[in-house]
């Protein structure tokens, strides 16, 4: 009976390691993007505008971790405007509204991007803008035209 008793334990023993898993496998973190994002909302890549006119531009960045301290808006690869978040220093989506004369006719490069507060920053979102001459405007270096009056 005593070798009964022994085995019975021995295979409830068994079973009950069988059924516990020793090895745990952490769960799999949500991965978070590294650096914010940043994109064009508006205008589109290859709009046309006519010189001397404004254009309207807007750009949506967004930061899952610290969040969006500041976009910066580049024309030419020159910082042509800075926009802030007005509700705290910092938000996780940031939506703001930009604007630039069309100066000089042909292709422009605008640049947007987003940074955190401690100055990492997003990679560039970029867009060409196409600038026409506006018709209404006489060139400067135009001569004027000569006339013949009659003679009597």
């Amino acid at each position: 009976m005593r070798s009964n008793l022994k085995l019975v334990w021995f295979a409830l023993f068994g079973l009950v390691l069988a059924g516990c898993n020793l090895s745990t496998t952490p769960p799999t973190p949500i991965p978070t993007p590294d650096i914010p994002m940043v994109q064009f909302v508006s205008p589109t890549d290859n709009a046309t505008i006519i010189e001397g006119t404004d254009m309207d531009i807007q750009i949506f960045a967004s930061d899952a971790g610290i969040g969006v301290a500041r976009i910066e808006l580049y024309v030419d690869e020159q910082l042509h405007q800075t926009g802030l978040p007005e509700v705290s220093a910092a938000v996780p989506d940031f939506t703001v509204l930009m604007n630039w004369r069309a100066q000089s006719v042909g292709r422009h490069f605008l640049t947007a991007r987003a940074f955190r507060p401690d100055g990492t920053s997003s990679d560039e979102a970029r867009l060409i803008v196409e600038v026409l001459p506006n018709a209404n405007v006489t060139p400067v270096n135009a001569a004027p035209l000569a006339t013949q009056e009659a003679q009597p």
